[in-house]
């Protein structure tokens, strides 16, 4: 069944689902949110995507194989828990940069390898979910 208020809609709604999801990403750590629930809001809108307007639609509107992406997130998290070994710290121990500022970590941007792991968690969720959504859909 094609619905088109529905195909029309989705273009809106999923736009603006995935800024949220990139929100919620971002938002992160010690506030509600962080990869886990952005991915999920990111696959929510791309299932959305996928039954109004076709599984191949959705695949070309998500660019990368889904696979990919999942293992993109693996190796982001794998870097962010490897970083603390590099400085003789426990495995996922989070470390910091400041990037700009006056050198003494104020006035800059602050970047942690926390973000990295949030970023790599996003990634895998939405890899890995959106490879059996798609297989799912394909088979009906």
């Amino acid at each position: 069944m094609h619905s088109l208020i529905l195909a029309t809609a989705t273009r809106l709604i999923a736009a603006l689902m995935l800024v949220f999801s990139v929100f919620m990403l971002l938002r992160g750590h010690n506030d509600p949110g962080g990869g886990f629930i952005g991915g999920l809001i990111a696959v929510t809108a791309f299932a959305l995507y996928a039954k109004s307007r076709g599984v191949d639609e959705a695949r070309r509107a998500l660019t990368v194989h889904p696979t990919n992406l999942a293992v993109a997130g693996l190796g982001c998290a794998l870097i962010a828990g490897v970083l603390g070994l590099v400085r003789g710290q426990p495995f996922l121990t989070g470390q910091w940069i400041t990037i700009g500022g006056d050198g003494h970590g104020h006035g800059g941007l602050a970047l942690s390898s926390i973000l990295l792991f949030d970023v790599g968690v996003y990634l895998v969720v939405v890899g890995s979910v959106l490879g059996v959504i798609f297989a799912m859909e394909e088979e009906i």
